[in-house]
């Protein structure tokens, strides 16, 4: 049995730590395929990982995806692939930057396979002994977004946007089989599936928010400020399509309307 890590990729071609992801795929303790899923990228990003996967051919998988889909896209592709080999046991994914490192992110899959849970996601929580660089705006902004996403969520995790997540194989079909709405706030779209299928009060026992030991913020981010701050607006379509659709729907009334004036696909 193996494990699959999922890395989305945008135009990394200058950006991608090769030589960070060589030392893991190396390690004796890599029982890992990393798939790299290239999302429509503009530079030299699709040469450069098919060259990589030529260095790791039993290691590495590539997927290249014909347009810009969006994060949400990547990692749901690489994880649907990754979920059809009946030989992965877990499937998780991280940012290409590597902000969370190896070392956390092997925590997080020693951690579900200890506790026995489900989902264990990472935690840029500040605490006396880990190391979270980020900016002062970033840290603002990350602050406002928490409070929306915990009134949408009606759950106690502290940052579901973290990069760095890994779950029971079992558990891709059912979150990431259908579409999400967002482009790269589908974190937040995964927690409502979750807590919709099991309930709020049972969600909590199956999943583990675990503080990372290290997280540093990398320039080059895909998201800009002037995306962060559409965050808000754009969490509450998501909050209105799927909490607000069903009942609506109900009722016989359509409640496309709301999603549509952010842009947002409503999910069927």
């Amino acid at each position: 049995m193996r494990n699959a890590i999922i890395i989305p990729c945008y135009n990394e071609a200058e950006r991608l730590p090769k030589d960070k992801f060589s030392e893991f795929l190396e390690s004796p303790e890599c029982h890992h395929i990393v798939c790299f899923v290239n999302d429509g990228s503009s530079d030299n990003t699709a040469d450069m990982l098919d060259d990589f996967h030529a260095q790791y051919p039993d290691k590495t998988h590539v997927i290249h995806l014909a347009k810009n889909s969006g994060k949400a896209e990547a990692v749901r592709q690489g994880s649907l692939a990754m979920a059809e080999d009946p030989d992965i046991r877990l499937v998780g994914f991280m940012d290409a930057d590597l902000s969370t490192d190896f070392d956390d992110y092997l925590r997080l899959e020693t951690e579900l396979l200890r506790q026995k849970k489900y989902l264990v996601f990472g935690s840029r929580k500040k605490t006396e002994s880990n190391h979270i660089s980020r900016t002062s705006v970033r840290h603002f902004l990350s602050n406002m977004v928490k409070m929306v996403i915990r009134l949408i969520l009606r759950l106690p995790i502290h940052d579901t946007q973290c990069g760095a997540k890994v779950m029971d194989a079992d558990l891709v079909f059912p979150l990431f089989g259908q579409k999400f709405m967002s482009r790269w706030l589908f974190d937040v779209e995964v927690f409502i599936r979750l807590r919709k299928m099991i309930g709020r009060k049972e969600v909590m026992k199956m999943i583990l928010e675990l503080p990372l030991e290290r997280w540093v913020h990398v320039e080059g981010s895909k998201i800009s400020l002037v995306d962060s701050l559409k965050v808000p607006s754009a969490l509450l379509a998501i909050a209105f399509a799927y909490e607000m659709k069903p009942i609506m729907a109900s009722l016989g009334v359509v409640a496309a309307s709301g999603a549509a004036a952010f842009g947002l696909r409503i999910p069927v």
